[in-house]
C-alpha cells in the first residue's frame, strides 16, 4: 500500500514552544505524524534561535540526524555529523556600538552572547536571567563577551518588558542591527537582515525543495520571517499574537499536539 499524498515536500518546525513541549519532550502523537510525513516523501527540519551549542543534545536526544537551521538562521548544521554547514557572525564592532547606542537611550542592559561554532559557549554577565537547565559561563566582566567571533547577542532590561524593549531597540539601532523576540526574556541582536528565513532558504536548498512546497510551525515573532518564506505558516495556540496575526492557520498548543493535529488533518488520517 503507497503512503497517503502529502501535499507539502518539507515541514519547518520551530523547537521551543513549539515542537517541544514544556518539558522538552516531543510527545508520541508528534513523532508518528513527522514519521508518516517522511514515509510520505517530505523531509522535516527544525529551525530554532537556539544555537548550536543549545540545539545539540536536544536534536541527539529527539534522534534527530537532518540539517537544522540554528541561531537565528545564522546556522546550518548536519546533526548527524555533529557539524556546521554555514555559519554567519556578528559583526562585532557593529554589535558594540549598537548596544552603545542603544544603552545610551535606555540605561544598563544585562548581556549575554553566543560565541561561534559547535562547540561555542554562552556567556552572560551580571543581572542577565539565564532560561533553566541551559548551559552557560558567567563573566563579572562583559569586555570578554568581544574577543572572540560571536552569532548574536542577548539583552534585558530591569524594567522594560520584552515587546518594548524589541520596539525601542528597533527605533534606535535597527539601522545596524536586527533586533527579536524569540521567547520570555529573549531578545537578540542579530546581524542585519538575518532571519529564520535565511537559514531555512539555505538548507532547502541543500534539500532540493522551493518556499512553496513548505509548511511552517511556530511560535514566536521571529518566526515572523519563515512564515513569509513558507506556502503556509502555522502558528500554536500559545503563540505570541504578532505571530497569529501572520500565520495562515492557528493549531493547538504545542502541549495538545498542534503539530500532530495539523500533519494527521493533512494526511487525511484526523
Amino acid at each position: 500500500m503507497s503512503p497517503v499524498p502529502f501535499p507539502y515536500k518539507l515541514v519547518a518546525t520551530d523547537l521551543d514552544g513549539t515542537l517541544l513541549r514544556g518539558d522538552d519532550t516531543v510527545s508520541e502523537r508528534t513523532r508518528e505524524a513527522l514519521a508518516a510525513v517522511t514515509a510520505a516523501g517530505a523531509a522535516h527540519i527544525i529551525v530554532t534561535g537556539r544555537a548550536v551549542p543549545w540545539t545539540r543534545n536536544v536534536l541527539d536526544d529527539l534522534g534527530y540526524t537532518g540539517i537544522a537551521v540554528c541561531g537565528q538562521g545564522a546556522q546550518v548544521y548536519d546533526a548527524g555529523a555533529h557539524r556546521l554547514l554555514t555559519s554567519v557572525t556578528l559583526d562585532r564592532q557593529l554589535a558594540g556600538l549598537a548596544l552603545s547606542k542603544l544603552e545610551a537611550e535606555v540605561g544598563p542592559l544585562a548581556l549575554a552572547a553566543s560565541r561561534d561554532g559547535v562547540d561555542g559557549d554562552v556567556l552572560f554577565g551580571p543581572g542577565y536571567r539565564v532560561q533553566e537547565g541551559l548551559p552557560a559561563l558567567y563573566l563579572e566582566d562583559t569586555s570578554a563577551v568581544w574577543s572572540a567571533p560571536l552569532n548574536k547577542l542577548y539583552i534585558q532590561h530591569p524594567a522594560m518588558d520584552d515587546d518594548t524593549l524589541v520596539r525601542v531597540a528597533r527605533e534606535v539601532v535597527g539601522s545596524l542591527v536586527d533586533v527579536v523576540m524569540a521567547g520570555p526574556g529573549i531578545v537578540e541582536i542579530l546581524p542585519l537582515g538575518l532571519t529564520k528565513a535565511t537559514g531555512l532558504s539555505l538548507a532547502a536548498r541543500r534539500l532540493g525543495v522551493k518556499a512553496a512546497e513548505t509548511i511552517a510551525f511556530g511560535d514566536m515573532p521571529n518566526d515572523i520571517p519563515m512564515f513569509a518564506w513558507a506556502a503556509h505558516g502555522v502558528a500554536m495556540a500559545n503563540a505570541h499574537p504578532e505571530l497569529k496575526a501572520v500565520a495562515d492557520e492557528v493549531t493547538t498548543s504545542h502541549q495538545e499536539d498542534g503539530i500532530a493535529v495539523v500533519l494527521e488533518r493533512l494526511l487525511g488520517a484526523a
